[in-house]
């Protein structure tokens, strides 16, 4: 939700879906080139500095929804440094930091490129954009139901909250653990029927297996992909030179 209400306030919010696929398609090929830990790190803080600066994502927002891959991130690389011995024990190895080093920062750089792309561009362009670029149309459908069982599963948790918050089940850890207990027993009764509700909507509405959304017009895609596509090229000639 906090992704989808970045999306829908941002500045590029009006930029075609296509030129941000392309920026970010970029970026990520960018990283993948680029070998020295240098460029690497560039390419991250540059496409961070498009989405908080070029886009005005909040820093907020940007951290919130950035800490927790970050946390994977770091767990993976700790793991990475750690290997057997020569005795069979278990110990720390730095002989893989520069590896690690530019496994992080290339991950990291990627991971970038793709929050520039969903913190700028709702679900539904993201979706009529899939769709013309062929995409399953199940992926698609699945795609829409899960994004929509969020915000279900959301209404019916504070709901259940404010209910529970009025008859003073929060007062003490005591009343807060068991009222937490009775909603959790409850949530799966509460997202089941709300979804039965939701197909039978759908089904009032003409469902025949495909879900449609009015496209959104851009009059100055063309421009806007130029742009993005001169940006990108410049991303991948930095990688580029640094390869070669």
């Amino acid at each position: 939700m906090l992704i989808e209400t970045a999306a829908y306030a941002s500045r590029w919010r009006g930029v075609a879906p296509a030129a941000k696929a392309l920026f970010a398609l970029a970026g990520i090929l960018a990283a993948w080139l680029a070998q020295s830990p240098a460029v690497l790190a560039t390419l991250a803080a540059l496409l961070a500095l498009a989405a908080l600066l070029g886009a005005r994502v909040p820093l907020r927002s940007y951290l919130a929804v950035v800490v927790p891959p970050l946390g994977f991130l770091l767990l993976s690389c700790l793991t990475m440094l750690v290997g057997p011995g020569p005795g069979g024990a278990w110990h720390w190895s730095t002989a893989l930091l520069p590896t690690v080093a530019r496994t992080a920062l290339r991950s990291l750089a990627m991971l970038a490129a793709l929050l520039g792309l969903v913190l700028t561009t709702p679900l539904p362009d993201l979706l009529t954009l899939l769709r013309r670029l062929h995409a399953p149309e199940l992926l698609l459908d699945l795609m829409v139901l899960s994004y929509r069982m969020l915000f279900v599963l959301r209404q019916a948790w504070d709901e259940g909250v404010t209910a529970q918050s009025a008859r003073l089940g929060y007062r003490g850890w005591r009343h807060a653990w068991r009222s937490l207990g009775l909603l959790a027993g409850q949530m799966a009764v509460q997202v089941w029927q709300r979804a039965a509700a939701l197909q039978m909507a759908a089904d009032a509405r003409g469902y025949q297996g495909t879900l449609r959304f009015l496209p959104a017009a851009y009059p100055q895609a063309r421009r806007q992909t130029v742009w993005a596509a001169l940006a990108g090229g410049l991303l991948l000639a930095m990688a580029a030179g640094d390869r070669w």
